[in-house]
């Protein structure tokens, strides 16, 4: 049986890779259980919580008739560990028993089709419970929720991701993460972990670990802020890196760890046109990866944060506003380097047409500039003589048609840029990731 669930934690605490943790080691007692997944769905959506995953794992019971027992001890633990006084946190859990999941792979083509674009458009779209219930009725599945229940689309994204990872492991591109948690008397007091560890940790392990620390910032970016159940996380592409890290960080007792297989550090939330479309197919609360060229030099605003518009390429018609918001730090600084002709391709989500930028590919520059000649007797500058008129030295006489061209440094390469680890998505893919598989592009990462 595969389980799903979503929507437990809360922005004040809560946390649903705990919940998952405490429901893999207790139902241990009645059969094998999978390593857990966890799943980070469309990060744009404005109702989630903090992170937007949801989890799921599958268990097999030593005989069909203890599957009610296991059910009835998920309703009841997600029902005691749910954040259910805080008004956004609405449950939902989702049950793939045996007999559904057989007849998911008997009817292997319309099926897994259904799940396979159930679990991308809950990553890349904006998705209603009715799309859930309408998925949950067609493959006769079984599903529990509290409140409004609309956690049940994300405990079923990360229960389709599950099924469609159990025969194919590498069906979609994934990570690890291990997950360290707290003693539950020391939820929301001061973490203790001792920094000096923890870049031991870091040095001892990248790239094969990412997104420990931000080496341009100089701080430690893998445990959280709020009052959560987790002490810290580890992401990575090597279970024995990751162990390896953990290993050799000093902090607080923990109450227990869990590994998580995820879709962090894929990228997948991002859509790519293959087609031409019009800008008005763009729509707030997706994420796009867009080609255009430089409209107008960046500009710095109110709040420290770099706006610059492009126009965009033949798929996709128009122009566009992007932003390096303040808390990108030092990718701003990246961005202000452009000027207008630069051909760029940007990543990133969509709200109010203004992508909110989270990478971008500096494709071609434009290194050339145009100013007014120069006199060959004198070497003044020469002036207009009038729109259309050429350009003459009003000392000698001279005359030139047009400007000079100027080839001109630019301070700036072509390649990938990203935003740093203190800014990045957990769904974002670091640049050192697209480097170890052996890109075809200049890669520029934050370290």
């Amino acid at each position: 049986m595969i389980i799903g669930i979503d929507d437990t934690d809360s922005r004040r605490g809560g946390c649903t890779t705990y919940l998952c943790a405490v429901l893999v080691d207790e139902l241990k007692r009645y059969g094998e259980v999978s390593t857990p997944r966890l799943v980070r769905l469309n990060p744009c959506i404005p109702f989630k919580t903090r992170g937007n995953g949801a989890v799921s794992f599958e268990i097999k019971t030593r005989n069909k008739e203890k599957d009610a027992e296991v059910k009835e001890m998920v309703k009841a633990r997600v029902s005691e560990l749910s954040e259910l006084r805080e008004e956004e946190t609405n449950p939902g859990v989702v049950f793939i028993d045996n007999d559904a999941l057989n007849a998911i792979v008997r009817e292997e083509k319309d099926s897994k089709s259904m799940l396979k674009n159930f679990y991308e458009n809950a990553v890349r779209e904006v998705l209603t419970i009715e799309d859930a219930y309408e998925l949950i009725s067609n493959l006769h599945l079984d599903y529990f929720g509290l409140k409004t229940k609309r956690g049940i689309i994300g405990a079923l994204a990360a229960a389709s991701f599950l099924v469609l990872q159990k025969n194919k492991p590498d069906y979609y591109d994934f990570t690890y993460e291990l997950m360290s948690y707290r003693r539950k008397e020391r939820w929301g007091m001061l973490r203790l972990i001792e920094e000096t560890s923890v870049w031991k940790a870091d040095a001892a392990t990248y790239p094969l670990t990412w997104d420990t620390v931000d080496w341009g910032e100089k701080k430690i970016v893998f445990a959280p802020h709020s009052p959560c159940p987790v002490l810290f996380g580890i992401r990575g592409d090597s279970v024995d890196a990751i162990y390896r890290a953990y290993e050799l960080i000093d902090a607080e007792p923990e109450e227990r760890k869990m590994l998580f297989v995820t879709n962090q550090g894929t990228d997948f939330h991002l859509i790519r046109f293959e087609g031409e479309v019009a800008k008005e197919k763009l729509q707030d609360y997706h994420s796009y990866i867009l080609n255009g060229e430089v409209e107008s030099n960046p500009r710095t605003i109110e709040g420290g944060h770099v706006v610059f518009s492009i126009s965009l390429s033949e798929k996709v018609l128009g122009s566009i506003e992007c932003v390096a918001y303040e808390p990108t730090k030092g990718f701003r600084d990246i961005i202000r380097k452009l000027r207008v002709g630069d051909e760029i391709t940007v990543y990133g989500s969509l709200k109010k047409e203004t992508l909110n930028l989270e990478k971008i590919e500096v494709r071609k520059l434009n290194n050339v500039i145009e100013r007014n000649p120069r006199c060959d007797k004198c070497g003044r500058t020469l002036k207009s003589a009038g729109r259309f008129q050429g350009y003459r030295c009003k000392r000698c006489g001279t005359f030139k048609a047009e400007k000079d061209k100027v080839i001109v440094e630019r301070g700036i390469e072509t390649g990938l840029y990203e935003v740093p680890p203190v800014a990045r998505r957990h769904i974002s893919k670091p640049l050192i990731r697209m480097r170890m598989e052996g890109a075809d592009k200049e890669i520029h990462p934050s370290r």
